[in-house]
């Protein structure tokens, strides 16, 4: 094909992706065009001259990743997989937006094959991407050969102006840059303008700049429609492999629309019947059928099936002498890749006996990484510059670091090799970032990541949890200093409301474990729960590890709560609940009420909610018998919500506002949450 028909071909096909946006949006009555009108001509220079992808295998293990971080711009994405031919058909992009379209109003993993995260709260595509080159430069170090590359793909994301503002992206692109990862490319959508206006009113930084400041290849292209001058542009940030790399790219929102290109009025909101029509006529393009796809365009596009297919056979082949030089390798990739834990590794789960000395969750929770380590490398994560408190590092298991961009025995490391092979990040001050990252490492796959802050912090992770939750995505938030008992530093380093927060969150098992052996317990959930993200919440202070012997096994919390003790077999007088290190509170107090008062009590360990409301109503029932109506629940939280399982009369000993400087001891008695309290509430309610 000449240049001339190559080019008539390239801008054909451009006009069909603005086209299916524009029709699919003015379809649905709601929707962004702008995006998709700008940036169409850079994205199909990505996806057809760049992009190794399989449309008829999405799964692809080295497929390059590709993220819509301005998710606004769906229909962009869902114009370019019906083109190259994933299994979304063009019935379901006439059902933009509909109820249970494949083609939903912003991007959502799981939802349409081809989208790889969900997105559209901006800023958070751009960790997730930061996440998934770190994922592949970490696989590619640990398994490739120089006879095999079975991990060798690039990590592409476009982002808008949005993205840029959002603060997150300056945490993830801050790290990104210090990290080297030479296989991450963003192209950044410049078009100058955001949803309320022109980006001066709010937005004047010099991005490049920003950029090389931090570490960063930075090219600019002048002309959003020069196809060529972009494929000249990738194809360099491809050959930059030290350095992440940014492409600015100067477009025009709603490009062809006459009255609204280059104004925020068309950035979320359909063009309207006679301006689409407008840029019909502005384009040359048919005024009907709607939804049109030249003949021309289906095969050109649909090329990516072939060129796919090939490319994953050349991958599959490598894979074959990779099994055959490196069979434990192979055996241990593949698995990995497929989420599945390996084969008796909860024999290396630590042991915690009552006669040994309290410890805190969050010191057991340690060793419980610790002895995991070797036996899943796939485990990897840090902390935002808290491994000191949060004890959430991989001793000897090395840092993720660029090769060469520091010495090993540098303050503060884990120890062990500087290079991609580390499975220890440190991610800095940076929770909002580096919970995005994780989402980004675990739908990469190969990896199971975990991240660790003080709980109170987790108001800086919230965005990012709610998207794992949304997607399912397996990490592991381990939330240390976990309650008043965090002590002298004051209620700001306090979390109060924060378990009933994320307990509201949908997806997210939220564990709160009472001791060492429910900590184990708690990590054990974690891992197995393939389905969403979890929350192991530990303490700060120390909390007397429980006599199994006497008190019910703590594989109970597998249950999310079970009768840790009674003073007698059959239907209890009174029932009290205890989460974390109030549980002990819990047990005192029973033991009291027994003694003193007769009474037949039962204590509850209720560590994990979620999992609680998830069993068989009879097992509920047997634990929490609903005919027992005198119930008192002990938590160093905020005490709305216990409603729960107390019901409207029932008693809660927790906190009614923040905490305060003083040591744990102190603040626990000066807010009431005390055995003598428990008791006398459990008293109050028996009398009535």
């Amino acid at each position: 094909m000449g240049d001339n028909n190559a080019e008539q071909l390239a801008e054909l096909s451009i006009n069909t992706i603005r086209f299916l946006a524009v029709d699919a949006i003015q379809g649905a009555k709601s929707g962004h065009p702008g995006l998709p009108m700008g940036s169409a001509a850079m994205a199909y220079t990505l996806w057809t001259r760049h992009l190794k992808h399989n449309p008829s295998h999405p799964g692809w293990v080295d497929r390059d990743r590709f993220v819509l971080s301005a998710g606004h711009g769906s229909m962009l994405l869902y114009a370019l997989l019906h083109l190259t031919g994933y299994d979304l058909s063009l019935d379901d992009i006439q059902a933009f937006r509909a109820w249970g379209s494949k083609a939903p109003g912003h991007p959502e993993f799981g939802a349409t094959p081809g989208v790889e995260v969900t997105t559209g709260p901006l800023g958070q595509g751009i960790g997730d991407a930061v996440g998934m080159a770190i994922a592949e430069a970490h696989l590619a170090a640990v398994y490739n050969t120089a006879d095999a590359k079975v991990v060798d793909h690039y990590t592409y994301a476009i982002s808008g102006d949005g993205d840029m503002m959002e603060g997150i992206s300056y945490e993830a692109c801050s790290l990104a840059g210090h990290l080297k990862l030479g296989k991450l490319i963003v192209l950044y959508d410049d078009n100058l303008i955001s949803l309320a206006g022109e980006t001066r009113l709010s937005f004047t930084e010099d991005v490049e700049k920003r950029f090389k400041s931090c570490g960063w290849h930075v090219q600019r292209v002048e002309d959003g429609n020069d196809v060529n001058a972009i494929d000249r542009a990738i194809t360099c940030a491809k050959g930059e492999v030290s350095r992440p790399s940014i492409i600015l790219v100067r477009t025009v929102i709603g490009y062809g629309s006459p009255a609204k290109q280059g104004t925020a009025s068309c950035h979320g909101s359909p063009l309207g019947g006679d301006e689409a029509a407008a840029a019909r006529q502005n384009l040359c393009w048919p005024a009907k059928p709607e939804f049109f796809v030249p003949e021309e365009v289906k095969n050109h596009m649909r090329g990516a099936v072939e060129r796919g297919g090939k490319q994953e056979a050349e991958w599959k082949a490598a894979l074959e002498r990779y099994r055959k030089d490196c069979r434990e390798a192979a055996a241990e990739f593949e698995r990995i890749q497929k989420g599945d834990l390996p084969p008796n590794w909860e024999a290396a789960l630590p042991e915690f006996s009552g006669d040994m000395k309290p410890v805190s969750t969050r010191k057991a929770s340690e060793a419980v990484l610790q002895a995991l380590a070797p036996a899943l490398p796939e485990l990897m994560g840090g902390s935002a510059d808290l491994n000191p408190s949060t004890l959430t590092w991989l001793k000897g298991f090395g840092d993720f670091q660029a090769a060469g961009t520091g010495a090993k025995d540098v303050q503060g490391a884990v120890g062990g090799e500087w290079s991609y092979k580390g499975r220890n990040v440190h991610f800095g001050v940076r929770e909002h970032a580096m919970t995005a990252i994780a989402n980004g490492m675990a739908l990469h796959g190969g990896i199971i990541p975990f991240v660790g802050t003080f709980f109170v912090f987790s108001d800086y992770m919230r965005p990012s949890i709610r998207l794992a939750a949304l997607m399912g995505a397996r990490v592991v938030y381990v939330l240390t200093h976990d309650s008043i008992g965090v002590g002298e530093d004051g209620p700001t380093h306090q979390p109060i409301e924060h378990l009933m927060s994320l307990r509201a969150m949908p997806g997210l098992t939220v564990i709160r474990p009472a001791d060492a052996t429910e900590a184990v317990e708690a990590w054990r959930r974690a891992l197995l729960n393939d389905k969403g993200p979890t929350a192991l919440v530990f303490s700060r202070q120390d909390i007397p590890i429980l006599d199994r012997s006497r008190y019910a096994p703590a594989d109970g919390l597998q249950m999310g709560g079970y009768t840790v003790w009674e003073s007698a077999k059959g239907t209890p007088d009174v029932i009290l609940i205890g989460t974390g290190s109030e549980l002990q509170i819990a047990l005192d107090a029973g033991k009291s009420l027994s003694e003193k008062d007769g009474v037949k009590v039962r204590v509850i360990s209720l560590p994990c909610w979620g999992l609680f409301d998830g069993q068989p109503e009879d097992y509920r029932e047997k634990v929490l018998p609903s005919s027992v109506k005198v119930r008192v629940a002990v938590e160093a939280g905020i005490k709305l919500g216990w409603e729960h399982y107390v019901g409207l009369k029932g008693g809660v000993i927790g906190m009614d506002g923040f905490g305060a400087s003083a040591p744990a001891s102190v603040l626990y008695e000066k807010f009431g949450i005390t055995v003598q309290h428990v008791v006398e509430a459990a008293e109050r309610l028996m009398k009535r």
